[in-house]
This record gives C-alpha cells, structure tokens and sequence, in this order.
C-alpha cells in the first residue's frame, strides 16, 4: 500500500509496454512487502535482518523500465540477478540468506506473472491481477487481509506461533522495565530477594578450570586437534565463570551498602529479579535464549561435559549442543581427517550420516574417521524417522 502511494501516476503511466511494466512491476512490489515483513518472524525469516529500503525498490523499477522498452522479450533472468544479487542482495551478508533471497524473487519475476490469476501463494488469496489504473491496485491491496498468514511469505503455520512469541517477549520485557521498584506487604523485599538469588547462584557457579593442568593433560598435538579444542573451551568458559563469581559477590556487597551500587550492578541485580540473564554476562557467555534459571543449570551440565572431558579423556561421542565455540570443534575435526590422510583441508568437505537407529548411549566405540555427535535441535522442519530425511514441521511443533 505504500509503495504504490508513492509512485508518481506520470511514472507509473509512462512506460511504452504498460501491460507488461506493471505485471512485473507489481511482482517487484509484493518482493518487496515480503523481504520486508518476514523480518518479523525472526531467524525463521531471515538468518540476519537487513534494512531493505524503498531505494531498492526504486532502482528495480527503474531498472525493469529500461529493459522492458529496450527489448522485444522480457529479460527475467537478467531481472532477478539484479534484484536478488544487487539491487536487495548487496545488503546481504549471509550465504544461506543469499540462496533465499535469489528464490523469493523468482517466485514472482518470471514469465508466467504476465498472466491473470498467477498465485504468488498456495491459497490464491495472492495472485497477478489484470493491468489497470494505479487505483485499481490499491483497491485490491485494502481488500487484503490486515495481518496476513504465514502462507503468503511461503512459510509453515508454526511462523505464526514464533512471531507471536516475539511480540509477547518484547511487550513482557517492556513492562518488566517499567514495573516499580519497590515492595508492600509483608513479604521478602526486592533487596532480600534478589540478595537470595545471587547467594543461590553464586552456590551454584563453578570454579574455574585449571588451564595449567588441562594444557598438560591435553597438549597441543599434530594428530589430535581436539586437545586444542577442549583448552580452548576452558578458557572460555573460564571468562565466564570469573564474571559471574565477581558480579555476584559485588551485588551482595552493593546491597548491604559495602560498596556503590553501579549502574552494571543494578542492571544485573534488576535481571536476576526479572530472571533474565544480564548482559554482562551474555557478552561474554555461550549463546541461549533460555531465562536465569534454566540457563544457569545448562551452564553447568556444560561444565560437567568439560569436566568428564578432562577426567576420562577424549570422549568416544560429542555433545554437540555443549560447546561454546561449536565451530572450532568441527574445523578441528577436518584437521584430523586432513592430517590423517595426509589431504590439504581446504579439500576436505563434511558428509553427513544420520543415525536414526541408535541413541548416543549405545555408542561404545569411536568411529575410524570423523566424530559422532547428539544434542542437534532443527527449527523450522521435523527428522522423519520413517522416510529418513527432513519433512515439514507437524503442527504447533517448533522444535
């Protein structure tokens, strides 16, 4: 509604192939909606969001204009490369996001948007509509749904149950931010209740790892990259678990007047009481969406995966959902394979078996090349344990 509220009626006119400009020009106009609307369906719409703007949308019009008064046919491939590619694509920065780009704008910019009734979606609610005036659009545009389905972005049902997730953990979070920061009653006050929580947490935080033994333990081996890979975790980790013991201990002292209450201190003491993990944390921590107290238990069957690590050795089977750094552990499996087989590893590329017929307990030997890992969650699709690929998510399913 408003890209065809801003075209000037002379532009929208001028063209000398009417009927074909404003087929295609229309199909430009709906990739331009959805690249800008699946934003709020979050990592399910776009790995990245990206601020496309009205410009892009400007240079395409302009750009179709040009080519469909210079040639006798209409170049679609040559449309989309620009469009996809350049005119939207130079704003994208992820490879994945580049495919689907690429893809989106050739459901609409092809031949067959020239005839009447084209769907754009599987309901038909979305289609190429006979040429007309620039009102006639509009008219059709108000006739459609206010807050459309996730069908019309070419997306599962579940999208919708995700974007609304996102909209109540953003309202909750606003009022969270807004709620008063006193007590009544005769219940603990805020101060007691948030100086129990860091007490309970910081009972519940590790000590960190000895990296002098763990580097002694796990020394940097030629055929065995994973050493690297455990030390490593351990330092990492390391910087959390040093943040956490400082903060919690300075927001005990700040809340019995030893020390000032900082502006870091506060934030961090107002996200314990809301069960949030505080951003001084997070900076530093392993990436979750999961509130303080499942986060904080998760943080430690992290640390009991590096703690059997280091006691037992190298494990036969990797809990892949673990490791802070995920990617430093598969380039460390390359290594090894490439080493191995004595192979460059910028030649070595993975292959992928998934074994639906066991469970990662009945694992009891390491396999001659590569690693077995468990803990994989998917997103946005299902595993089939009976067709043994990837299928569509059952309803109200997300993960």
């Amino acid at each position: 509604m408003g890209t065809y509220n801003a075209i000037d009626i002379d532009e929208f006119e001028s063209c000398s192939k009417p009927e074909i400009f404003k087929k295609v020009l229309w199909g430009f106009v709906f990739f331009h909606a959805i690249v800008q609307d699946r934003r709020k369906f979050g990592p399910i719409g776009w790995n990245i969001q990206y601020a496309f703007m009205n410009e892009d949308l400007t240079v395409s019009r302009r750009q179709l204009k040009i080519f469909v008064e210079k040639y006798d046919f209409v170049p679609y491939k040559v449309l989309n490369y620009v469009g996809a590619e350049i005119n939207y694509g130079g704003r994208v920065t992820d490879s994945q996001d580049k495919i689907l780009i690429s893809n989106i704008l050739a459901t609409y910019i092809k031949p067959e948007i020239l005839e009447d009734g084209f769907k754009f979606s599987e309901s038909g609610l979305y289609n190429s509509i006979p040429v007309g005036e620039k009102e006639d659009y509009l008219e059709y545009i108000r006739a459609l749904p206010l807050n459309p389905k996730p069908e019309a972005f070419g997306l599962h049902e579940n999208a919708e149950i995700t974007t609304s997730q996102l909209e109540v953990i953003n309202l909750t979070e606003g009022m969270l931010s807004m709620q008063p920061r006193t007590s009544s009653g005769k219940g603990k006050t805020r101060e007691e209740v948030i100086m129990d929580l860091a007490k309970f947490l910081e009972s519940k935080t590790r000590p960190v790892f000895d990296l002098e033994i763990v580097g002694k333990k796990f020394p940097t081996d030629y055929n065995e990259s994973m050493n690297t890979v455990v030390c490593q975790e351990c330092v990492r980790y390391n910087g959390l678990l040093a943040a956490m013991k400082v903060s919690l201990a300075a927001v005990q002292r700040a809340l019995v007047g030893e020390i000032v209450m900082t502006e870091d201190l506060e934030e961090i003491s107002n996200c314990m009481f809301n069960n949030t993990v505080p951003p001084t944390w997070a900076k530093v921590g392993f990436l979750s969406m999961k509130p303080l107290a499942s986060w904080i238990n998760d943080c430690n069957e992290r640390i009991d995966f590096l703690d059997n690590w280091i006691a037992t050795g190298t494990p036969i089977k990797f809990w892949f959902s673990g490791f802070f750094f995920p990617q430093a552990f598969l380039t460390g499996t390359l290594q090894n394979y490439a080493r191995k087989n004595k192979i460059p590893i910028d030649r070595v590329a993975y292959n992928y078996d998934v074994r639906d017929d066991i469970t990662h307990e009945s694992i009891k030997e390491k396999p001659d090349d590569g690693v077995f890992v468990f803990g994989l969650f998917l997103e946005g699709c299902k595993w089939d344990f009976n067709t043994h690929v990837l299928a569509d998510s059952d309803p109200k399913k997300l993960f």
